[in-house]
């Protein structure tokens, strides 16, 4: 139906059982959505075009509430047309809205639904896709759908622990470089002038102090944009050169306590995408594609894709992942016990768990380290620089 994708209409209604109803629905026309609404067992007593813009930001979290919502509705035995109809109403977002009435219209037209969520790759990846394809062709799309819900939840709840550990220091550190700007370029000047007077010498860690604080005054704007356009070039760089990222994320790797987390959720998310592509009847070598793709980290991305070429020719996975030299041994071991009982797909889930709980327990662990180390942090500097401002107070009965 070309032409009606960006059709809507709003409508006000009764159900059989005299319910009041409303919704925004894409349709060819008005009197083809007044015949559809009667279909569906709703007498509209008002209906009236409107636009559906997608304004706004279409959140990974958005996708993931719409599949499980998908998932539920599908296993209740309510059709997939009404499904996304009822999935669109139910939104608060303008574009997620607009998405879902899209793909409702494709598939009101006789598109499948993977053909149709194909249309929109920027929101649903290959694996997605391929998972969907395989839940329509073995008639589990409820099975299937479910599956990627959980492992998109699963997914998102790593991402959510990594920012955890890592949001806390990055505001403190924040918070003490604006105290401490504050301080250099505000307060200390107010003792400059006031030690003037002195007519002896001031203390060398007072000396300091008031040459940082001249040099912030001075060059401290010059100084905070090299340091963002800097930073703003390596990220640059980084996305543009995969051998520049490749080699930042190496680096990250070998960090301590960090890089143990970094490792943790990579391979967490390696066995949960092995897992789930496993499960939906994916060839092992297939599968491991979108699996190095889900890895989050181009080290291990290379790592995996260079184990697919093993397995294609001939290679056992755990061997392949062994000499990878990337994965834990416990993972390779578990793994390896999956491939020989013939339930690698389980045992890619146990492994998947294993290491989601022990990044859970990391990043609590690298928290509660974190906390006090700061604090010390923080009031030392703040705590030098008081110190220093009031050395030449202390020693002003020896001037005078």
């Amino acid at each position: 139906m070309p032409g009606t994708a960006t059709r809507a209409y709003s409508w006000n209604g009764t159900d059989r059982a005299g319910k009041r109803m409303k919704g925004v629905t894409v349709a060819p026309g008005e009197s083809a959505l007044r015949a559809e609404l009667w279909r569906q067992g709703i007498v509209p007593s008002r209906v009236r075009r409107t636009r559906v813009t997608g304004g706004g930001r279409i959140r990974s979290e958005d996708i993931t509430s719409a599949t499980r919502q998908l998932a539920t509705m599908i296993g209740a035995g309510i059709p997939l047309v009404q499904a996304f109809d009822i999935i669109a109403n139910s939104q608060d977002s303008p574009a997620v809205q607009a998405l879902m009435l899209k793909v409702k219209n494709d598939i009101e037209g006789g598109t499948a639904l993977s053909a149709a969520l194909a249309k929109h790759s920027r929101h649903f990846d290959d694996l997605y896709i391929n998972l969907v394809a395989a839940g329509e062709q073995a008639g589990a799309l409820e099975v299937l759908l479910a599956k990627i819900a959980t492992y998109r939840e699963k997914t998102q709840s790593i991402k959510s622990r990594i920012r955890k550990a890592l949001f806390y220091p990055a505001a403190v550190t924040v918070v003490a470089l604006l105290v401490t700007v504050i301080l250099l370029v505000f307060v200390i000047p107010q003792f400059e002038s006031l030690f003037a007077g002195f007519g002896a010498e001031l203390p060398t860690l007072t000396r300091m102090v008031i040459a940082a604080s001249d040099f912030v005054r001075t060059s401290g704007w010059t100084l905070g944009l090299l340091v963002a356009m800097s930073a703003v070039t390596i990220i640059q760089v980084a996305r543009r050169l995969p051998r520049v990222r490749q080699w930042l994320q190496r680096a990250i790797l070998r960090a301590p306590v960090i890089g143990s987390i970094v490792d943790m959720a990579a391979t967490a998310r390696y066995s949960r995408t092995l897992a789930i592509t496993f499960a939906a009847g994916t060839p092992l070598v297939q599968a491991l594609e979108p699996v190095a793709r889900a890895t989050g980290n181009i080290v291990y991305e290379g790592a995996v894709l260079n184990i697919r070429d093993e397995v294609a020719t001939g290679q056992r996975l755990q061997q392949a992942m062994k000499m990878s030299g990337v994965f834990p041994t416990i993972a390779t071991r578990m793994i390896g016990v999956g491939e020989e009982s013939g339930a690698l797909d389980a045992m890619a889930e146990r492994v998947a768990d294993f290491y989601e709980e022990r990044l859970d327990n990391a990043v609590d662990g690298l928290t509660s380290l974190l906390e006090p180390l700061i604090m010390a942090v923080l009031g030392l500097i703040v705590g030098g620089l008081v110190v220093a401002m009031y050395l030449p107070v202390f020693r002003m009965g020896q001037v005078m």
